[in-house]
């Protein structure tokens, strides 16, 4: 694990990301994270205010230690209008490293650099991989089929290879990894390291309600299904009894709108906005509308863990 790329891309000592989780991610987490020798990374949405976000990276650098790092997400399309003043904070404090999603990169690449401070980049196939890698990209994180939230639609046996083959920047295999035999797993398919997500959902330090992290206790990988109820695009959630009732397809409305050119990108941003505020209410209160988002590796989740057990479990 130790002579894994991103091991020597992000200083630190083990080759895992603790990945950015909508509101699950915390300080709280991401600093036990670096104090485990990872690093931790926190959707810039979890804050809303510009004020809270400058705050939480001023509270990280401060808790920093050797052979941890950390980072923020941003989603980087219009769906997030926040975007642009949230790099610009990011960049103004200082952070070891930035994740995209969702977007073209190029503006978070040129800024970030400008810095000295590395993006890596959310992709789901080569066709992406080789426009963030000749964008500068200081890696690619390949979302596949295992992973949490929004997902990607090929097996990492499939995508990390082929990324690898023809790509020169390490490439992150993100989804699928709950146990120490997932991530050698994935370093032997070549992949240069890991970001992990569900199973740190159900932490000690984790943000969210006592029954999302006992839900994922609960359920386990034949629970998981993929929803497009949430934001638009597909999501995948643990099924509840509130998901089976509202379902996971598209409303006929939604698909006849989604088609509509001019319409698409606003029906979109509404979605997301309305899912957002659904998955907010799950994950902060108990309610009986519970969209709890997570992915299969919560197969391995068993009880409720302080983070750096968790890390433990991991690389031991």
């Amino acid at each position: 694990m130790k002579s894994a790329k991103l091991t020597q891309l992000l200083n630190i000592t083990y080759p895992i990301i603790q990945a950015p989780m909508f509101l699950v991610s915390n300080t709280a987490m991401v600093i036990e994270a670096m104090k485990g020798g990872i690093a931790g990374c926190i959707p810039a949405l979890n804050y809303r205010t510009l004020e809270e976000l400058r705050t939480a990276i001023k509270e990280l650098k401060a808790a920093k230690v050797s052979g941890g790092a950390f980072g923020f997400n941003l989603i980087v399309n219009k769906s997030n209008i926040k975007y642009k003043d949230q790099l610009e904070v990011i960049c103004e404090e200082g952070v070891d490293f930035i994740i995209t999603s969702l977007g073209n990169p190029e503006e978070t690449i040129k800024k970030a650099h400008k810095h000295n401070i590395k993006v890596l980049c959310d992709v789901t196939d080569l066709k992406f991989a080789k426009k963030v890698e000749k964008l500068g990209a200081n890696a690619i994180i390949a979302v596949n089929n295992l992973a949490g939230g929004h997902r990607g639609n090929t097996s990492p046996e499939v995508l990390i290879p082929e990324l690898i083959q023809n790509c020169t920047i390490p490439i992150i295999s993100a989804g699928g990894v709950g146990c120490t035999n997932d991530i050698y797993k994935m370093l032997s398919l070549g992949a240069g390291g890991v970001s992990v997500g569900s199973p740190f959902i159900a932490s000690v330090e984790a943000g969210v309600t006592e029954e999302y992290k006992k839900a994922c206790v609960t359920y386990g990988s034949k629970d998981i299904v993929m929803t497009e109820r949430i934001s638009g695009t597909p999501c995948t959630v643990i099924n509840t009894s509130y998901v089976q009732k509202i379902g996971t397809k598209q409303t006929w409305i939604e698909r006849i709108l989604n088609k509509n050119k001019k319409l698409k990108k606003w029906v979109k941003m509404i979605r997301f906005s309305i899912g957002m505020r659904a998955t907010e209410k799950a994950a902060t209160k108990a309610t009986y509308k519970t969209v709890w988002v997570a992915g299969p590796s919560i197969e391995h989740t068993t009880t409720i863990l302080p983070v750096k057990d968790i890390i433990s479990k991991l690389i031991n």
